[in-house]
């Protein structure tokens, strides 16, 4: 049975940094992509990032403003974890993360029906 455990979120302040980790276990993932999402208060679930699991491929939100160059996506495939790194965190960063697993029909997948399997998720709050 796939599972995924989200960790690695908590309350920071405006410009902190954080690292959320996603152990994922129960399948080989060579043939998968790894996502990012995130749904904040009365918000629609939104994708963040996604990466194919050998590594070569990454892909982050059209939407760039709001991740460019502050959100990185990678992954330990020894310990089957996937991060995503945040840097200079705002207020609107605020959401719960999540992180889901889907086998790649294509490039980039970014949107939740397409992946199969998804982790409890990890609540951000990220305070003015």
């Amino acid at each position: 049975q796939v599972q995924l455990e989200e960790s690695g979120g908590g309350l920071v302040q405006t410009g902190d940094s954080l690292r959320l980790s996603c152990a994922a276990s129960g399948r080989t993932f060579s043939s998968y992509a790894m996502g990012w999402f995130r749904q904040a208060p009365g918000k629609e679930r939104e994708f963040v990032a996604a990466l194919s699991w050998n590594g070569l491929r990454t892909y982050y939100t059209y939407n760039t403003d709001s991740v460019k160059g502050r959100f990185t996506i990678s992954r330990d495939s020894a310990k089957n974890t996937v991060y995503l790194r945040m840097s200079s965190l705002k207020p609107e960063d605020t959401a719960v993360y999540y992180c889901a697993t889907g086998p790649i029909t294509k490039w980039p997948m970014r949107t939740a029906n397409e992946y199969d399997y998804w982790g409890q998720g990890t609540q951000v709050t990220v305070s003015s």
